[in-house]
């Protein structure tokens, strides 16, 4: 079909070219605005990061019904695992001592991820240190605890 033939059949249908070319780019930049909206949300990956953290199960899960066991979770960085659903890092700053802190950074929701001696959102670069603190924004406070306890070498969801 020739351009002519196009607006022809466009322009018999109540459009013009000029309509059209319109329309189709708002719908282009629909779609383009999904895919930026998509990345600045929540991210339901729990992914990893350079100091051998790797996603892991929710409660109920991973090591004999929980969260990791303590010798999987890096002496000086954090493992990513979920409670409930939500996005958690298991954190062992010194040999034996293990915390929990929420991954959903607290500027936009992205997940945050461990590396190899602090914690970083890949969205907008805000990076915590492995108590939580704001070691550079633009997040805007710490990243909330989440109660855990270890039972036998292995962690565990709620207080103990």
């Amino acid at each position: 079909m020739s351009s002519t033939d196009q607006t022809d059949t466009a322009e018999a249908s109540g459009l013009s070219r000029r309509d059209l070319l319109v329309r189709g780019g708002a719908v282009g930049l629909g779609v383009a605005a999904v895919g930026v909206l998509a990345a600045c949300g929540a991210s339901s990956s729990g992914g990893s990061g350079g100091s051998g953290a790797a996603g892991g199960s929710g409660s109920g899960g991973g090591a004999a019904g929980g969260l990791a066991k303590v010798s999987d979770i890096p002496v000086g960085g954090a493992l990513a695992t979920k409670v409930d659903g939500k996005p958690v890092l298991l954190v062992q700053q010194t040999a034996g001592t293990v915390t929990a802190l929420s991954a959903i950074c607290t500027h936009q929701g992205c997940t945050v991820m461990a590396a190899k001696t602090d914690l970083e959102c890949p969205c907008h670069g805000s990076v915590f240190g492995l108590d939580g603190s704001v070691k550079q924004g633009p997040a805007p406070s710490p990243l909330p605890p989440v109660d855990v306890h270890v039972v036998n070498g292995t962690v565990v969801a709620g207080k103990g």
